[in-house]
């Protein structure tokens, strides 16, 4: 429906350019999870994302959930399809995954591993220490769940209570989901989580997802900026790409 659509025409022509200005303000780097179909249908901004000097990653083609595919051969053809459109815009192909809606399939890890992802920022095992993403786990009704064992993919964990499309986003859905928590609840939440980890996880990583529709409404930009500030006045935090801590993790690790 129009309106809806209007909303993602607002994350690409107005959220986009205010965090881009934002990030090139404080000099920043920043990775971007864009979907394919986002990629072909808003070219000149995912271009302008990149050639500002920031990362683009794997977001799906379609944004499907995963488990919605009814074959393995449906999903692969979309995230193939995705790495195209990345491949078309950048020139390489991507090397960390992040699924839409944080979801997987039981044929997603096989087929992250054959089109060669490095990395994933789907997973919530972790709250600021990335992990090995591990495979071959079973959730039976009537049996014990079995975790599986560590595979060479990287993990760097996400959380809902870091995301605010939850918090901040009417959903049109059935139910309707009402997106309208207090922002200064929000925020709040984003300072106590930081300021925790700071003082108690040794190189610990703080992922925050936001989406350009959401973050960049013009109010919520500021109060970003002024988070910014606030983690930029620790002496011993350091900004970096996902990319470039999945890199040091693994060789590391």
């Amino acid at each position: 429906m129009p309106t809806r659509h209007s909303r993602g025409v607002y994350g690409a022509n107005i959220g986009a350019p205010r965090l881009l200005d934002l990030h090139d303000k404080h000099d920043i780097p920043a990775t971007w999870f864009v979907p394919g179909h986002t990629i072909d249908s808003f070219p000149e901004i995912s271009a302008e994302v990149w050639d500002r000097g920031y990362d683009i990653q794997h977001h799906g083609w379609s944004h499907t959930g995963p488990a919605t595919y009814e074959t393995k051969e449906d999903e692969k053809a979309d995230v193939e399809r995705a790495i195209d459109s990345i491949v078309d815009l950048t020139g390489r192909e991507p090397t960390g995954y992040r699924s839409p809606a944080w979801d997987y399939s039981e044929n997603t890890l096989d087929i992250l591993d054959e089109v060669g992802i490095e990395w994933d920022s789907s997973k919530m095992a972790s709250d600021f220490e990335p992990h090995w993403l591990y495979g071959g786990w079973s959730a039976p009704e009537d049996g014990a769940y079995d975790r599986g064992e560590p595979t060479d993919i990287v993990e760097l964990p996400v959380s809902w209570q870091r995301d605010d499309w939850p918090a901040l986003t009417f959903t049109w859905a059935r139910p309707h989901r009402m997106g309208y928590v207090s922002e200064d609840s929000l925020f709040q939440r984003y300072y106590d989580q930081f300021d925790w980890m700071h003082e108690n996880v040794d190189d610990g990583v703080f992922i925050l997802t936001l989406h350009p529709q959401v973050i960049g409404q013009a109010h919520r930009i500021s109060r970003l900026e002024e988070l910014i500030e606030h983690m930029k006045s620790k002496d011993d935090v350091e900004f970096e790409e996902m990319d470039a801590v999945a890199t040091e993790f693994r060789e590391n690790n």
